[in-house]
């Protein structure tokens, strides 16, 4: 970071670190004394920090990574079992699956323009997460999987499956999903879901080398060529369920009782 690097006020919780600098947000998953994955304080924190953007016209980008050892494993299959034990009903599990949908739609509609840096392991939510990002750069060495269909779930994290299928188009979709298939850094290239790759050593330069000149574009041309970009990609998915993949997935858990129905990953 440079000199102008500088710690937001908020959010104010251990999940995620924040720093700015310039008009250049770096924000990354710490997953302290805890697997890489997305618990429910890592999406009340990058929902506070994407709600408190609409007040901060000055940040242009956002590059979200990770500080663990892996990008991200998917969502926490331990608070979806201690959800479901304190509430049978499965209303807490909706409330968790409902964030990781507004999570998702706020990352899209972002007036900054979003990079995913990612790395090691990016694995169910994980991989819907990154998904919902403009700009998605990974080191060569990344490992890709959608394990939903393999441990009885349907993949309906955050409501991912029409952004993936729009991004990389449904046959390939639809064979990794039904597979659960772990792929590699250059097939997601190949397919849409990484824009660029590169050695973990040289991923920041590719970073900078997105960020330096989306800083210097028109801020307005800019906004309006992504929320564009995102109606059109939206068009695609005039069938989109997504809505309801938060109740889908309440639904289908609170049904399953069987060793281990929560895991997505």
């Amino acid at each position: 970071m440079t000199e102008t690097t500088r710690s937001l006020p908020r959010p104010s919780g251990k999940a995620i670190r924040v720093e700015q600098d310039g008009p250049v947000l770096h924000v990354g998953l710490n997953p302290w004394e805890q697997d890489d994955v997305l618990d429910i304080a890592v999406l009340d924190e990058l929902l506070l920090l994407l709600d408190d953007l609409h007040e901060r016209p000055d940040i242009r980008v956002l590059v979200l990574s990770s500080l663990g050892a892996d990008f991200c494993l998917g969502a926490d299959r331990n608070e979806y079992r201690a959800a479901l034990t304190a509430d049978p009903t499965g209303a807490g599990l909706r409330r968790i699956a409902d964030k990781a949908q507004r999570l998702c739609q706020a990352l899209e509609n972002s007036h900054a323009v979003t990079i995913a840096r990612l790395h090691g392991r990016v694995v169910g939510a994980g991989l819907a997460l990154a998904s919902f990002c403009d700009l998605r750069a990974g080191a060569d060495t990344c490992r890709f999987r959608m394990p939903e269909v393999g441990v009885g779930l349907p993949p309906a994290w955050g409501g991912a499956m029409g952004r993936l299928v729009s991004e990389a188009g449904a046959a390939r979709i639809r064979e990794l999903m039904l597979t659960c298939d772990v792929f590699d850094a250059p097939t997601a290239h190949r397919l849409g879901l990484l824009h660029r790759t590169a050695p973990l050593d040289r991923l920041d330069d590719v970073i900078g080398a997105w960020t330096k000149p989306l800083v210097r574009r028109a801020p307005e041309a800019l906004v309006l060529t992504k929320r564009m970009l995102t109606g059109y990609s939206r068009a695609d998915r005039t069938a989109d369920t997504s809505l309801l993949d938060s109740h889908l997935l309440t639904a289908h858990i609170n049904q399953q009782r069987g060793p281990d129905p929560t895991g997505t990953r």
